[in-house]
């Protein structure tokens, strides 16, 4: 099995070039053009820098412009040839070890990837006319939810009526239903005469995934019996899915994933090997779930990190390097959804599908836009397979295998990932495996503290949500939905949290507008813009973008024409404790302590000036100040403290 420290080289198989084709290296794409140097660019950048106040303490430029993506790994931002060296040589060509540049080879039709939809709805009758409309429509395989809260388990040969099960893959997802459903799945392809070596799809096993969901103790017995059965009377149908979406959902970032995942396919492997089975046979058993976010390159990165490893350890077990190519099943993350403003999921979905899809995902399910809001209608899910269709058959996107291959920065990124990756999953190899790492705590701690660091990058808006933490709508109507059905009394709670990148922030807007409803209006905060528009416009929308997030809404006086006292008027109309100073530096200076003094004496209990210390100073009256790059959670719960106070309530 896989060895517990070995780290992730790179083995290629040799292929000769074609005939007839130029080398990359013989081309002279910039021929005419003077060469220029990384030192010509660097100057260039430092001299931006220093027009824009930035500067640049020590060392390269471009230093200054690098960016975390978690978990220890950088962006630069710039890469050229002497930053990937040779990988692009040592990634080889899709279809062969290391499979980094795919698991399959150029084809002579460009069938693009497999379009999977998930279904979850409880009403058997939606479930199956959804089923009937989305392979009417596009979709080439299904992903069904049963249990608790999903598709009623006995309810399958329902849904799946009029599905040919030789034609479109299935794949199962019924937790501690598991083998109950797979039953019922072998009678109902029996019912319809598909013969055995024609059974499409996997059964879903996932034991590591379900201890986790449900905190419950780890049952390997039916994976393992299922896994037996498809290896002796059903060949083309698997039996195990590793879920690493699981890790995801809780926080964990992509090197999180990657390990995790490495680490239960090598605990399955070792169960299935351990029962008798040959490893070839043991890997054919598996597909792996991965999360695809709106982070496109990172995505793209991630899941050719993940057969890069996925082959290391087939290799190291002794498999044969034609079933080491790891089958990928590529669904766009849940963590970045948001319920507010979910339009704007749409464009994310896409950019997360495209990456999938350029990634080499061998099958990939778009979650409909209204997914956080209930349960997904008819309109969201054409949105949602219409999507990919869209990529694929006008996109052309399907038409190149490996169109990020040789890219220095996805290859350098590509690099990064493997290697922190194997380095997370050799940890909790030597602490035992997945299931010792979760009871230890180990692994538990480490998706914490990940998501901690992105947690607060999130509510320093460093790392932005369109229409939630920047550019929020206030008057947008939210599509109602039918709920998600409620979480049925007595059932265990999941090992690990479930979160959502938009959910501190949706928080606030729900208690906000609770009181907006109680108060018949919404609580606001005043924008006392000094000068003219022009002198406060930048400031003010900065601020109105702020509080906005809060939904708290953001009245101001508009140009005050040098006077205190029409801001101070136009204040007291506005019916709230709360005020913001929106202006220029030198107006700040000249005007803004005699206007704090008079907002007060007025009726205002808290005070913000939008701008920086450094660049405003200290005004007397302030109690605080608004600007790019402070704790936004942070100032909007003050202020909705002191709002909710001022009216004697507490917040909901």
């Amino acid at each position: 099995m896989a060895q517990r420290s070995d780290p992730p080289p790179t083995t290629t198989e040799e292929v000769s070039p074609p005939e007839g084709v130029t080398a990359p290296e013989a081309l002279s794409l910039a021929a005419g053009f003077p060469q220029a140097d990384r030192g010509q660019w660097q100057e260039l950048v430092a001299g931006v820098l220093r027009r824009s106040g930035s500067g640049v303490a020590s060392g390269p430029a471009e230093d200054s412009l690098r960016t975390s993506v978690g978990s220890g790994i950088e962006i630069a931002p710039l890469y050229v040839a002497e930053d990937a060296a040779d990988l692009p040589k040592q990634v080889g060509v899709p279809g062969l070890a290391p499979f980094v540049r795919g698991r399959r080879a150029g084809l002579p039709e460009h069938t693009g990837w497999d379009v999977r939809a998930r279904h979850a709805h409880p009403d058997v009758e939606v479930t199956r006319q959804a089923i009937a409309a989305d392979l009417h429509n596009g979709v080439t395989s299904l992903w069904l939810v049963l249990g608790p809260g999903a598709i009623p388990a006995q309810a399958l040969p329902e849904v799946l009526d009029g599905v040919l099960l030789d034609v479109a893959p299935v794949v199962l997802q019924a937790g501690s239903a598991t083998l109950q459903v797979a039953d019922c799945y072998f009678e109902l392809a029996a019912s319809q005469g598909v013969k055995a070596g024609e059974l499409l799809g996997n059964l879903g096993a996932d034991p590591y995934g379900d201890a986790i969901r449900t905190d419950s103790d780890l049952d390997v017995s039916v994976a393992v019996s299922l896994a037996c059965r498809c290896h002796d009377n059903f060949p083309h149908l698997r039996a195990i899915v590793v879920d690493s979406t699981v890790f995801h959902d809780a926080g964990a970032g992509v090197v999180e994933e990657l390990g995790c995942s490495l680490a239960a396919g090598v605990g399955y492997l070792r169960l299935l090997t351990d029962e008798g089975m040959d490893v070839d046979s043991a890997l054919a058993a598996l597909e792996f779930r991965y999360s695809a976010g709106a982070d496109q390159f990172l995505t793209i990165a991630t899941l050719r990190a993940a057969r890069r490893l996925w082959n290391r350890v087939g290799e190291v077990s002794g498999a044969s390097a034609s079933v080491r190519g790891q089958r990928q099943h590529a669904v766009t993350s849940s963590v970045m959804m948001t319920r507010r403003d979910p339009w704007v999921n749409m464009l994310r979905t896409t950019v997360a599908c495209f990456a999938a899809g350029v990634g080499g995902a061998d099958a990939v399910t778009v979650a409909p836009f209204d997914s956080e809001i209930g349960l997904p209608d008819s309109f969201a899910r054409r949105i949602a397979r219409n999507t990919q269709t869209l990529l694929m058959e006008e996109g052309h996107l399907a038409r190149v295998l490996d169109p990020a291959g040789g890219s220095w920065y996805v290859e350098s990124l590509t690099d990064q990932l493997a290697t922190a990756a194997w380095e997370w999953f050799t940890e909790i190899e030597r602490a035992g495996g997945l299931a010792e790492a979760m009871s230890s705590g180990l692994l538990t701690d480490r998706i914490a503290s990940v998501w901690a660091v992105r947690r607060d990058h999130l509510a320093h808006r460093s790392d932005p949500i369109t229409g939630v933490s920047e550019f929020p709508n206030l008057t947008e109507t939210l599509p109602e939905r039918e709920p998600h059905p409620p979480v049925e009394p007595g059932s265990r709670q999941a090992a690990l949290p479930v979160v959502r990148a938009a959910g501190d922030f949706e928080t606030l807007r729900d208690q906000v507008d609770v009181i907006a409803a109680e108060r018949d209006s919404r609580p606001a905060v005043f924008l006392a813009t000094l000068g003219s528009v022009d002198a406060s416009t930048p400031r003010a929308s900065f601020a109105a973008n702020l509080f906005q997030a809060a939904g708290l809404d953001t009245p101001s006086n508009g140009a005050d024409g040098g006077e205190n006292a029409a801001i101070v008027s136009a204040f007291a109309r506005a019916a709230t404790s709360v005020v913001c100073l929106c202006g220029t530096d030198q107006l700040y200076a000249d005007r803004g302590a005699a206007l704090a003094d008079a907002l007060v004496a007025a009726g205002a209990t808290q005070v913000w000036l939008a701008g920086s210390p450094s660049t405003s100073g200290d005004v007397a009256g302030i109690d605080g100040h608004v600007f790019a790059g402070i704790d936004a959670l942070e100032v909007l719960g003050r202020v909705l403290g002191e709002l909710v106070s001022a009216e004697g309530d507490e917040p909901s």
